[in-house]
């Protein structure tokens, strides 16, 4: 660990972030802008946000209850088969559509309406290829045949080296990356890849999902691998590395739809996202390169200008109570628990 016990940062930005809708965003969107200056919204809704006029009212309904007006939603599109070209060239050309999201069909909550054959959206993907409009990745295969550990290193193979190779000029960010094959597959890649990665991620492996009984709040898709795949993303984000920023996946589930014998897939984690990429770069002895992952690293990759603001952390002398729950109307989201100390705090 670092002898630092103060640091100032630019004010970061999430590259990942599920807020939901109606009761359920209201609650959670207050604990991203304490932190946080952008987030890249993610659009599973139920129905999805497929359509230039589906984003811009997505935006109004989350600037009607936004805590902070100086906070900026950057708005995504869900890709589908049936995805027009023209509107997503023209949500890129009204400087609303920030990014588009590209989910296998079933792979994680809320994709049932994604991709099941790529082929079909290669004129899609060609037009944003142009304009420079970020593919979003949700890098699994869904096949039932592949185990559910291999599937990210299987889409990489299958899809996203090809992908990559037919495209070489589309912009594509490999989201929540899982293991030293999506660390690698980016470390080798040009400089218009990236990926985001998660405080999760960073922080526990697949026992703590599974060791002790099942433990719900812990499961997430993708899913948390061994611990030589989360040391290979300790240490590629803790490098300095240009092409790795913040996502913090937060994908909030009442309680009530975690604990239960089909429990949702999503870790809530963005009320301590902060606090726990803070710690996993000081166990590293790498906090000179956590203002770069947290904040200027995505701005670059988006074109887009570092916040203005800056945020402060402190250190503390004894392990922090980090909050553990959130209210939701008469019901709860259980905050992301580490499993180990953390000693930072946004002050």
């Amino acid at each position: 660990m670092s002898e630092i016990q103060r640091l100032e940062i630019r004010q970061p930005d999430d590259w990942h972030l599920h807020i939901r809708d109606g009761e359920m965003m209201a609650a959670v969107l207050p604990a991203t802008v304490a932190h946080f200056g952008r987030a890249i919204i993610m659009p599973n809704l139920v129905p999805p946000v497929v359509t230039t006029d589906d984003a811009r009212a997505y935006l109004s309904r989350i600037e009607a209850v936004l805590p902070d007006p100086g906070f900026e939603p950057l708005m995504t599109l869900y890709l589908t088969e049936q995805t027009n070209p023209a509107d997503v060239r023209a949500g890129w050309e009204s400087g609303l559509i920030k990014a588009m999201k590209l989910y296998p069909a079933g792979a994680t909550t809320n994709s049932d309406a994604g991709v099941r054959d790529i082929e079909l959206v290669y004129q899609v993907l060609e037009t944003m290829a142009e304009i420079g409009l970020p593919l979003l990745v949700h890098g699994e295969v869904v096949d039932s045949d592949i185990d559910i550990f291999d599937r990210e290193a299987v889409f990489i193979d299958r899809v996203l080296s090809p992908l990559q190779r037919r495209l070489p000029e589309l912009k594509i960010v490999f989201e929540h990356i899982t293991t030293a094959n999506g660390a690698a597959f980016v470390e080798a890649a040009p400089a218009n890849v990236g990926a985001t990665v998660t405080p999760h991620h960073l922080m526990i492996n697949r026992n703590a999902m599974l060791v002790g009984g099942i433990q719900p709040h812990n499961y997430c898709l993708p899913v948390p691998k061994r611990e030589t795949h989360r040391e290979a993303l300790v240490k590629a984000v803790t490098s300095g590395n240009e092409s790795f920023f913040l996502g913090t996946d937060s994908a909030p589930h009442l309680n009530d739809a975690k604990e239960t014998a089909c429990g949702c897939a999503g870790i809530f984690n963005v009320s301590v996202a902060i606090a726990c990429y803070a710690q996993v770069f000081d166990d590293a002895g790498a906090l000179a390169h956590l203002e770069a992952f947290t904040s200027l690293n995505g701005p670059a990759f988006y074109g887009l200008p570092v916040n203005d603001r800056k945020i402060n952390l402190c250190k503390s002398q004894k392990p922090l109570t980090l909050p553990s729950w959130l209210a939701v109307g008469n019901n709860y989201l259980t905050n992301f628990e580490p499993g180990c100390p953390v000693y930072w705090q946004v002050t």
